[in-house]
């Protein structure tokens, strides 16, 4: 059908050439000479013989699609994709039904998004939702020695931690330009569709670190309650009575689940309303100091410790100490989840509970990779790979 469009085309422009040029009475040989003038020219015939007429019979062509087989079958997009594609987790009675309806709707699959999957992109997707963050620079190399080796290159798409870029990427990739997902969500994910979506499409994906707990698929985590529970329990050891535990959003899982860690040490000990010990801080620069500074200024309420959800707060609050005189660790005890590599070059070296972030970008990029080999999907399957404590002075009691 192109090269009959084409051949018509052809003609057409050479047609018209002829007819436009009697018309206007265009001089031959300033054609022949002005190139710029012939560049345009010929653009101008193109649309008109061949681009425009083509667009329109392919508009008129039937536009049966995968979701249209879906909807009437009464069954998810991704079944009625392994369906056409044979997979062996479909059954044959559903892949008969499928492959009826499609004969029935006259469904013509899309060749560029069939094309790339049937000959690979050898690409993979990693989401992530900032790269200043020590975990993620860590994680990108860990699945990055993986997916080497597996003979995938990947790409790096940054959310900034906003949802509708999120959703921007998601649509980039529905086009089959990568061939599975690795993704750690933005903290301020409201809803998980768009996710979903692309699942349907047969698109393996895998979380690592930040997930959505309500979709069925691979998740790479740690344990992020017993993290939490570990470092209010080390302060509390270290005779804090005041810990409190500064986050930065209620969304997600992994802060959520540290939070309850925290808390479950807090009550072990006996400390009441603990869920007043617990602050949302803003991650504006500006708003994030001054939140800091409010939380410090009065010595009778201020805390005299803090676990720190992340990285990103630390040096807000050394700053804020330094700015209001408060001596860490003699008047308030720090804790951090966080890779800083620069962590005990602090003043005063700073107590972290280190992520394996190496380990869980090299078992996402081994999940996904296997999802892509065997063609299989993931489910639920969950990998948990431990944080650790390591104590330095921010949080241990001053020797005199």
């Amino acid at each position: 059908m192109q090269d009959y469009w084409s051949s018509i085309g052809i003609y057409l422009r050479n047609r018209l050439r002829v007819i436009i040029t009697l018309t206007l009475k265009i001089n031959a040989n300033f054609l022949k000479k002005s190139l710029k003038f012939n560049v345009i020219f010929n653009r101008f015939i193109y649309l008109v013989t061949f681009l425009i007429p083509y667009t329109i019979f392919m508009i008129s062509q039937n536009n049966t699609t995968i979701k249209t087989i879906a909807t009437k079958l009464g069954i998810s997009k991704g079944t009625v994709s392994k369906a056409l594609q044979d997979s062996h987790e479909i059954s044959i009675a559903t892949k008969n039904r499928v492959l009826e309806a499609a004969s029935e709707l006259h469904y013509k699959p899309n060749h560029f998004a069939s094309g790339l999957k049937s000959r690979k992109s050898k690409a993979i997707a990693v989401i992530i939702p900032e790269i200043a963050d020590s975990f993620f620079s860590l994680a990108i190399k860990g699945i990055e020695t993986v997916t080497q080796k597996k003979g995938y290159h990947i790409n790096i798409y940054i959310t900034n931690d906003q949802i509708e870029r999120e959703k921007e990427i998601f649509r980039l990739l529905s086009d089959g330009r990568v061939d599975g997902v690795l993704i750690s969500v933005c903290r301020d994910a409201t809803g998980s569709d768009h996710i979903k979506e692309l699942m349907d499409t047969g698109m393996p994906l895998v979380f690592f670190d930040r997930a959505v707990e309500d979709i069925e698929t691979g998740k790479v985590v740690t344990d992020d309650f017993t993290s939490g529970y570990n470092a209010a329990l080390h302060l509390l050891e270290q005779g804090c009575n005041r810990v409190c535990f500064f986050s930065i959003s209620e969304n997600l899982s992994i802060l959520q689940k540290r939070v309850e860690g925290f808390k479950r040490a807090l009550s072990q000990h006996h400390i009441p309303d603990a869920c007043n010990n617990v602050y949302q801080i803003s991650t504006d620069q500006n708003k994030c100091f001054e939140t800091i500074i409010s939380l410090l200024a009065d010595p009778d309420l201020r805390p005299d410790g803090i676990v720190i959800s992340v990285e990103l707060l630390t040096i807000p609050i050394y700053m804020a100490c330094k700015a209001l005189r408060i001596s860490i660790p003699e008047d308030l005890k720090v804790i951090c989840f966080s890779n800083l590599q620069y962590a005990s070059l602090l003043s005063p070296p700073l107590t972290t509970i280190t992520q394996p972030a190496f380990e869980i970008g090299e078992q996402a990029a081994s999940l996904i990779c296997s999802a892509i080999v065997n063609n299989r999907s993931l489910r639920n399957e969950k990998i948990i790979c431990p944080s650790r404590l390591d104590i330095r002075d921010s949080s241990l009691v001053a020797v005199v």
